[in-house]
C-alpha cells in the first residue's frame, strides 16, 4: 500500500495531544534531539513525563572538565554529556533504581587530598563504599566490573578532583567492552531505567575545530565555548572535525547505520537550545546526517538559545539558522529547500519580530514566536517546551 502525505494545522500546545501523552508516555512521540551539554537536561526531565521514546544524539567531542581528563588518560570519546543526559532521563521515582542513580550522580570532592580521593575510589572498586554496598548484588557485580576495568588502566597521576563516578564507570565499561560506547550506554540505560534512547552521534575520538571570521583556526571544544578559557573574539565562520591537528573530511566520519535508523523513525526532529556550535552543530557534521534529515518528512524545529551564547558572537537569528543548515546542505551535495532541514523556528516572544522575519525572508522557514520563556530567566520553561514538542508529534 503506498504511503500518503497528510498536512494539518495545529495549535501549540495542543491540549488533547499533551493529555494523551501524559496518560500513556510509553506510546509518546519519538522526538529526536541533536544535542549535547546540559542546556537540554531540564527539558529532558520534563519530557519523560510525556514520552518514553525521545532520542538524544549527543556529541562526544567535549574537551573540557572531567571529560578531558578521561580523554587524556584513555584516548577515548567524551562521556560527560552522555552520562548527564542518561541521568536526566532516568526514572527517579522509587520504582526506578535510586541507589544506582545516587552512585552515578556522585562527584568526588574538589578539595580533598589526592590520597583521600584515590582511597574513596578504591573502596568503590572493592565494594566497601556505602554507595556501592547499597546496590543489590547483580547490579553491584556489574558496576564493580566496570570500575575494576577503570582501575586496572588508570594512570597513577590521574586527577580525581571533582570526578563524576558515573563518568569513571562509563570509562571502565568502555575499556572493558572493546573500546565501544554503545554496549555500556545500553547497560547503564537499563540500570537506571532511562526513559528514552541516548547515543553518541558517532563513536570516535575526535576534536572540534573552528575557522573564525578573521582567518584563525581553533582546535578544541573548550577553546570555543567560553566556559574554561576566554570567549572567542571573532565570529565562527565554519565548524569541522579534527584528529587534534588536521581537519578531517566528512567522509572519514560517517553517521552509524543505527543512528540513521533512529532519524528515519523519528516523529519530530529538534535542534535544541545549547551552545550553538559545540552542542548542536557538532552533531550535524558526520557524513550522512544531512541526507537522513532531508529524507524524513516530519516537523524539524530549531529552538534557539535564550540569553548570551559566546559561540554565537556576531550571529543574528538568521545566521544561527545558517550555521545549522550549512553542514547538512553540504552533506546532501545539491541544492534543496532549507525547509527540508529546518521546517520551523520556534522562538520565545522576547525575540524581536524583525529577527524572526529575517529568518523567513532569507530561508523561507516559518518562524513562530510563542510564550516559552521561564519567568524572570534567560531560559526556556521546560513544561511549555515539552508540551509544544509533544504537540508536534
Amino acid at each position: 500500500m503506498p504511503d500518503i502525505r497528510i498536512e494539518r494545522d495545529i495549535r501549540l500546545p495542543d491540549a488533547l495531544r499533551v493529555a494523551r501523552a501524559r496518560s500513556a508516555p510509553h506510546l509518546g512521540p519519538r522526538v529526536l534531539f541533536f544535542s549535547g551539554g546540559s542546556a537540554l537536561n531540564g527539558i529532558a526531565r520534563q519530557l519523560k513525563t510525556h514520552t518514553f521514546n525521545s532520542v538524544h544524539l549527543i556529541t562526544p567531542f567535549d574537551s573540557g572538565g572531567s571529560s578531558q581528563i578521561l580523554r587524556e588518560a584513555f584516548d577515548m570519546p567524551a562521556v560527560g554529556d552522555l552520562r548527564s543526559r542518561l541521568m536526566a532521563l532516568a526514572d527517579e521515582t522509587v520504582l526506578g533504581q535510586p541507589d544506582i542513580f545516587a552512585l552515578f550522580s556522585h562527584r568526588l570532592s574538589r578539595t580533598d587530598p589526592p590520597e583521600v580521593l584515590r582511597a574513596e575510589v578504591a573502596a568503590m572498586v572493592d565494594g566497601n563504599h556505602p554507595l556501592i554496598a547499597a546496590i543489590s548484588k547483580p547490579m553491584r557485580r556489574l558496576i564493580r566490573a566496570f570500575l575494576e576495568s577503570f582501575a586496572a588502566a588508570v594512570p597513577e597521576d590521574f586527577d580525581y578532583r571533582n570526578a563524576s563516578i558515573g563518568n569513571l564507570i562509563l570509562a571502565g565499561g568502555y575499556l572493558g567492552n572493546g573500546r565501544e560506547l554503545d554496549p555500556v550506554l545500553f547497560l547503564m540505560s537499563k540500570m537506571v531505567d532511562v526513559r528514552g534512547t541516548v547515543r553518541a552521534v558517532v563513536d570516535q575520538t575526535l576534536q572540534l575545530g573552528a575557522e573564525l571570521a578573521d582567518g584563525r583556526r581553533v582546535i578544541g571544544q573548550r577553546r570555543l565555548s567560553g566556559k574554561e578559557v576566554a570567549p572567542i573574539d571573532s565570529p565562527i565562520r565554519r565548524l569541522f572535525l579534527s584528529d587534534g591537528t588536521a581537519e578531517l573530511p566528512p567522509s572519514q566520519v560517517v553517521l552509524p547505520k543505527r543512528n540513521r535508523k533512529l532519524i528515519a523513525q523519528s516523529d519530530v526532529i529538534c535542534y535544541p537550545p545549547g551552545s550553538l556550535y559545540t552542542s548542536v552543530v557538532a552533531n550535524l557534521l558526520p557524513a550522512g546526517v544531512g541526507r537522513a534529515v532531508a529524507a524524513r518528512r516530519v516537523p524539524k524545529v530549531y529552538l534557539p538559545s535564550l540569553g548570551q551564547d559566546p559561540e554565537a558572537l556576531g550571529h543574528a537569528l538568521a545566521d544561527q539558522v545558517a550555521a545549522l543548515l550549512a553542514p547538512m546542505a553540504g552533506d546532501l551535495g545539491r541544492r534543496i529547500a532549507p525547509t527540508r532541514f529546518v521546517s520551523h523556528v520556534l522562538c520565545d516572544r522576547s525575540v524581536p519580530e524583525e529577527a524572526c522575519a529575517g529568518v523567513t525572508a532569507r530561508f523561507g522557514i516559518p518562524c513562530r514566536r510563542l510564550a516559552l520563556r521561564q519567568a524572570g530567566q534567560d531560559r526556556y520553561d521546560p513544561r511549555r517546551v515539552a508540551e509544544v514538542l509533544v504537540s508536534l508529534g
